[in-house]
Parts: structure tokens; sequence; C-alpha cells
């Protein structure tokens, strides 16, 4: 049987972190096979340059990309903050191997995924 890594990213990390460094640590861990799942989600602008970089770096039989679900942003902040998007970010955010992990069902409390494990 084949173990599956998942590292657990705290968001002291993260807050230190620019968005290219995080993109970067997140792609290159996905890419080795590791499911990550960040306890602060990105910003809606961090998980648009996530999927770009991967989307370029996607190679048949060596990388086929990535899977990412993150639970809604919380409430909050003003009107126009909600409607572009400012200052808000996922909570819990998972991402993993397209060809390993699939969402099966997401709501605001949970988040159901199918981790396939081949040889």
């Amino acid at each position: 049987m084949r173990e599956v890594h998942m590292d657990l990213i705290s968001e002291e990390k993260l807050e230190n972190m620019t968005s290219m460094e995080k993109i970067r640590l997140i792609l290159d861990k996905v890419k080795m096979g590791k499911i990550v799942v960040l306890e602060s989600g990105l910003t809606p602008d961090e998980e648009v340059r996530l999927i770009e970089m991967t989307m370029t770096e996607i190679r048949v039989d060596e990388f086929s990309g990535i899977e990412i679900e993150s639970y809604p942003s919380k409430k909050g902040g003003s009107f126009l903050d909600r409607i572009f998007g400012k200052g808000l970010k996922g909570r819990m955010t998972v991402i993993g191997p397209a060809n390993q992990i699939h969402t099966i069902e997401k709501d605001e409390f949970q988040i159901r995924t199918k981790v396939s494990v081949g040889d």
C-alpha cells in the first residue's frame, strides 16, 4: 500500500510569506504528490495565480494539475470589499494532485474528499 503525505501549514507560516512564495511552496509540494492543507486560505487573487502557474507546469505523465477547495470566506467587511473581494480570503484550504484528490461534497462546514492512491 502506498502512503499519501499530507502537509498541514499554519497561518503563522503563511502570513510572513509573499503571495509568490506561498504559491511556489504549495505547487512544489503538490508536484511531489503531497496533499496540502492551509489553516488560513489564500486570497481570491492568490488562488487565481496558483491556478495560472499550475496550468503552465502541467506535463503529460508527470504532473496532471491540482484540485483546490476552500471553505467560503466569512461574511464581513464593507459592501464594496465583498463585491471586489478585497481583504477576503478562504478559510481552510485543501490542495492536492488532480489525479489523487477528488472533491465529493462541500458546504460551509465540511469538505469531503476522496484520495486515490495508485502504485
